[in-house]
Formats: structure tokens, sequence, C-alpha cells
């Protein structure tokens, strides 16, 4: 099979190119626009393999995308191009709804007019499968609940919002024109690789270098967390094996407070990198960002269940094997600290 991956140079799309090519037999064509987030340097361990091809490019460009797939002869879409932080959504939330939103509807076009040119049985085995979060069902209360695939939507931020809308077009394109997708809603990824503005690998290098730890409000938030490489395996579980129309929940069953994330950080660093004073000390507490969700829990039975997919890592095992990544790898986030992200507070107004 050759699938065509979009964000395939992203934090997840590049730990999905490196599964797919790595593991499995398939060809992977990878469009990245090259945004900010985006790393060519992620996917150094494929970039020879004669089953990996980049290519740089907007999936907004309908006929690009379109003149690809043909000529590469695609036989599946993962399309994981997003932009994806909460709070820079909240700053700028134009770019999140060109990109997720109407990113979405070219590629869905481009994907329908070269699936209605395809001979039967290739047809047939055409699928369009669109990675999407739990963040497009809202919050729980801290005392109970998980989302199931029938949760009902309600996003609280602009990121969230273009999401639901982008979940919404691809089921929409398939009732519609019987284009046949799948749509997976996975938990908060962690893992190697991971571009320094998000909770986990931003903590771990403030960490190292004794700044501050940002903790909103009191910490109470609480995410699933979901080591990356389970939630590749998944993601191609359920583009060659989940039933067409139908939406799986990714989840890796590891809840845990936003503060007891970063006590587990500092302490992981703490036993790896030891220091003169215990990194729990560097801990701030800063303002709560606007609209922040409480709670989100992912009842992942129908994966599991259906598809025989489990988490392979507990949240110990995979953040061990995420501090060990960064305190190795230098020479991935340092140009990423010095060049495009220093670690400044993001999302702390509300754009006009």
């Amino acid at each position: 099979m050759k699938i065509l991956v979009t964000g395939g140079a992203g934090f997840i799309g590049s730990a999905v190119c490196r599964h797919l090519v790595a593991n499995t037999d398939h060809a992977v064509v990878n469009l990245d626009k090259l945004t900010y987030a985006a790393n060519l340097s992620s996917l150094e361990p494929i970039a020879e393999s004669p089953r990996y091809r980049f290519v740089q490019g907007d999936i907004c460009d309908r006929a690009m995308v379109a003149g690809l797939m043909a000529a590469e002869g695609i036989d599946a879409v993962m399309h994981l191009a997003a932009e994806s932080h909460v709070d820079r959504s909240i700053d700028g939330p134009g770019e999140f709804i060109r990109t997720n939103v109407n990113g979405t509807f070219e590629l869905l076009e481009a994907a329908r007019g070269y699936w209605e040119t395809l001979p039967g049985a290739k047809k047939d085995a055409f699928r369009f499968h669109h990675i999407s979060t739990d963040e497009v069902y809202g919050d729980l209360p801290l005392d109970g609940g998980l989302f199931t695939e029938e949760t009902p939507y309600e996003p609280s931020s602009p990121y969230s919002a273009s999401k639901a809308a982008s979940d919404h077009l691809v089921m929409a394109w398939h009732r519609t024109y019987g284009l046949p997708i799948v749509l997976s809603n996975c938990s908060n990824n962690y893992g190697p690789y991971h571009f320094p503005e998000k909770l986990i690998p931003l903590m771990i290098l403030n960490a190292l270098h004794g700044e501050k730890l940002p903790v909103y409000g009191k910490g109470e938030n609480v995410r699933d967390w979901l080591y990356v490489d389970d939630h590749a395996r998944a993601l191609e579980i359920i583009l060659t094996r989940g039933a067409v129309g139908r939406s799986y929940n990714v989840g890796g069953r590891n809840e845990r407070s936003n503060l007891d994330v970063v006590h587990a950080i500092c302490d992981t660093i703490d036993r790896l990198a030891p220091a003169n004073r215990p990194r729990r000390e560097q801990i701030a507490f800063v303002t709560d960002r606007p609209g922040h969700d409480l709670r989100y829990a992912i009842d992942a039975t129908r994966l599991e269940t259906e598809l025989g997919w489990k988490a392979e890592e507990t949240f110990e095992t995979g953040l061990e094997k995420t501090a060990r990544w960064y305190l190795d790898n230098e020479a991935w986030w340092r140009p990423i600290r010095e060049r495009r992200y220093a670690g400044e507070r993001l999302g702390a107004r509300v754009a006009g």
C-alpha cells in the first residue's frame, strides 16, 4: 500500500512515517508545508529508504494534492496536517481555520476527485483516515466519566472548534459522496521529537536549564497521556482494519493532573541529571489559560476490542524513554530553542 501522510514532518506525523517505513511493508509519501513546528530531522531514520518520499506542499492547494495522488498512485491518505497548539489558537485563530477547516476541505475534495477515477478493486480498497483530538468533546468532571465515540461534540478553544469542524466535514464527505473514511480521536501525545511548546518537552528542557516550570492555575487539569509510538501503531491498525465510516478513540489510560506530570518530570530529571537542588523548586504557578478544559479521558474500548490494539507504554515507562531521548538528543532540540521557540508563554491574551 502507498500511503499519503499529510503533516508527516510534525510530531505525530513523523512518528507515523517512521513506524510505517520501519515496521510495515507500506510505502510513504510525506506531504508537509514545513511550518514552524515541522522538523525534517525527525525523519532522518527513514530518509534514505526507497519506500519513503518527502514532498513540500500545502494541503490547501487542491490541484497540487490531486496531481500528487494521481502521480504516486496513492492507496490511502492519513491526514495529520494541522495547527495543533491551543495557546497559539487563542493568540491567532485565523491560521487554525485556514489549515484545519479549509485545508481539510481542499484535501477531501482532492481525495474525492482522485478516488472517483480509480478502477473497481483499487477504488473499493481506498481509505481516507482523518486523525483528530479528544478536545472536540469539551471537558469532563474530575470525579468521573470517559469520552466515547458517541460523546457529543462541545469544543472550547479555537483549536478544538477547528478540529471538530474538520471531523464533521470528513463524516459528511462519507455520508454524502461515499468517500471511504475512518476517523480517530486521540488523547494527549508525548514522546521523542516533540516540539518544545507542549507541556512535557517544555518542562523537561526548562528543568534541565534551571528555568521556571510554569503550571497553569493550580495544576489540577487532568489529561490522558498516550505515548506517540503507541498512537502510531493504533493509526496504522485503524487505517488498515477499521470499518469504513467508523470512528475510534485512542487513549493510553494514563490519567494524570498537570501538576502530577510536572512532579514526575522533575523527579525523573533529578535522577537522570542530578542538580544542586530539586527541580520541583523551579515550579511556578501562573494565570490559567482562557477556557481551559478541566479533564479529558478516553475510553478506547472500541479500538481495543474490535481491532485488538493496546497501549504498550505506561506513563512511567513512556516518560522515562522521553526524558532519556531529550538528554541524548540535544542536537535535535537546541536549534529549536535558540531559533524558533525559547519557551515563552503563549495564549495569555484573547485575540481580537
